[in-house]
């Protein structure tokens, strides 16, 4: 089958058949061949950017990489090399959020990656005062670009470091996604995910909890009374997250969807 005549790339794209790319995706191991060869015909503008852009993908680059976007809750969320890929089962925690988050909420994003959970959020919410924050200077520049329409502010460095200190005391919602792989099973990750994500993205220490440690001791400072502090975690951490979210002096509880194999972890402030 030819490229379909109404994809940017097809009025001159002759030598590079629509099967041939799925039968080289295919042969690479892309499970969705016929899927991600639609995805990459559909967003190159011509045929040399079609063929590096299925060259990349062929040799294990991610997708949301070699396309430079990923689809979080519906939204196209710029995504550059290097950047974490927002993952679909995080949405579940955008999803928790929206339903804690009143009109004119204050949200932060720590850890925020692309800024996909504050996008989506704000996106779901209205007017939201959207702060978010990471260490990763990559993903604080894609950041930028994806939560300026919800007039969001995003600021490099260390979790709450760069925060303006006029929002102690105000923080409605405070998400945190952060990094919670132990450092020895990072290796174990697809090669989408160690090779060409930030390390720092990926790697949570010893236990995997060093970061969501340190989140949850300063997030009572930061979070106004009644305010929530959510994040994601595995199963088998759950009860380590629990307690540090307890030592930090909030009100947690646990919530899972089995669909989307996603846990999340909410701590309160009490009022």
């Amino acid at each position: 089958m030819s490229v379909s005549s109404s994809s940017p790339a097809s009025s001159s794209i002759d030598s590079l058949r629509f099967a041939d790319i799925v039968v080289g995706l295919r042969t690479a191991g892309c499970v969705f061949a016929e899927d991600e060869a639609e995805l990459l015909v559909s967003t190159a503008r011509d045929p040399a950017e079609l063929a590096a852009m299925v060259e990349r993908r062929v040799i294990g680059h991610p997708l949301e990489h070699v396309l430079g976007w990923a689809e979080f809750r519906g939204l196209r969320i710029a995504v550059d090399a290097g950047v974490f890929v927002p993952r679909r089962r995080t949405e579940f925690l955008v999803q928790e959020a929206a339903a804690l988050a009143g009109p004119g909420a204050v949200v932060v994003d720590l850890c925020c990656g692309s800024g996909a959970l504050g996008a989506a959020l704000g996106a779901a919410v209205d007017r939201v005062e959207l702060h978010a924050a990471d260490i990763d200077p990559a993903a604080v520049t894609c950041a930028r670009r994806n939560v300026a329409d919800v007039g969001g502010r995003v600021y490099e460095g260390d979790l709450y470091e760069p925060l303006p200190s006029t929002l102690h005391g105000r923080v409605d919602v405070l998400l945190a996604n952060v990094p919670y792989v132990p450092t020895e099973e990072v290796g174990l990750l697809p090669p989408e995910a160690r090779i060409h994500e930030a390390r720092v993205a990926l790697d949570g220490g010893a236990d995997g909890l060093d970061v969501l440690r340190r989140v949850t001791a300063d997030a009572a400072r930061w979070l106004a009374p009644g305010g929530r502090l959510l994040f994601e975690t595995s199963e088998r951490q759950v009860p380590y997250a629990l307690e540090a979210v307890v030592d930090g002096g909030l009100v947690p509880r646990s919530v899972s969807d089995e669909e989307m194999y996603a846990t999340i972890v909410i701590g309160t402030r009490p009022a």
